[in-house]
């Protein structure tokens, strides 16, 4: 039992090495975490000094209506997110949802994960998103359909891509295969970088009847300078 509790709880801190107990961070690298309670735009989740909706969203208002993220994309947050993703350490997904449970609870009708295509998900065994969005629409009281999008499109890994490009690379990537007529829609995703993939899934969404989508995401990736 000590030896599997060993295993998918790391006795180092991901971050600096240090004890960290059963924790994947030590005390000081959780406390230091970027953007933990950062204000943050209410529409984009962008850090803004006093939490107001920054000038992107008034002037090109976004196909999603709200986006809440706990953190900023920085280390150790960026090595976090890849080792769950690509290295299947799921104590990171469980570190993850423990922050985002923090936050209110999304007053909707459904929790949707980002899907993955057919042929990522073959390759990478898992979607990290359905990891984060089971928790969390259990401890939110929420239903969860977590084939609910489908993703048809292999689309270029938006990472590889410049930021104008990106919008452009996800449209008309997604099929929702779910009812959601009528119903507010909470998108559990990992990173938000561009926001484009999310708006093209919340555009899908709200074309066949959804009223709202909200993200909620682990971290934003702070806009270009």
């Amino acid at each position: 039992m000590e030896g599997a509790a060993t295993a998918l709880f790391p006795q180092q801190c991901f971050a600096c090495g240090v004890a960290s107990g059963s924790g994947v961070l030590c005390r000081a690298c959780f406390s230091g975490l970027p953007g933990t309670g950062a204000a943050r735009c209410p529409v984009c989740a962008i850090p803004q000094p006093l939490g107001e909706t920054c000038g992107n969203c008034l002037r090109h208002p976004p196909s999603f209506d709200a986006t809440r993220a706990v953190l900023d994309y920085g280390f150790p947050v960026d090595k976090l997110v890849q080792a769950l993703k690509y290295g299947h350490r799921l104590a990171a997904s469980r570190l993850f949802v423990d922050l985002m449970a923090a936050l209110p609870v999304p007053q909707a009708d459904l929790v949707m994960p980002m899907p993955l295509h057919s042929a990522r998900l073959a390759s990478r065994g898992f979607n990290q998103a359905a990891e984060l969005a089971r928790p969390l629409a259990k401890c939110w009281g929420l239903p969860v359909l977590l084939d609910g999008i489908v993703r048809d499109v292999d689309t270029r890994p938006q990472a590889s891509l410049p930021w104008k490009e990106r919008t452009a690379n996800v449209r008309g990537a997604f099929r929702v295969a779910g009812g959601v007529e009528g119903l507010r829609v909470v998108v559990v995703d990992d990173v938000m970088t561009t926001g484009a993939t999310l708006a093209e899934l919340a555009r899908t969404l709200k074309d066949v009847g959804a009223v709202s989508v909200e993200n909620r995401v682990v971290a934003r990736t702070p806009a270009p300078a």
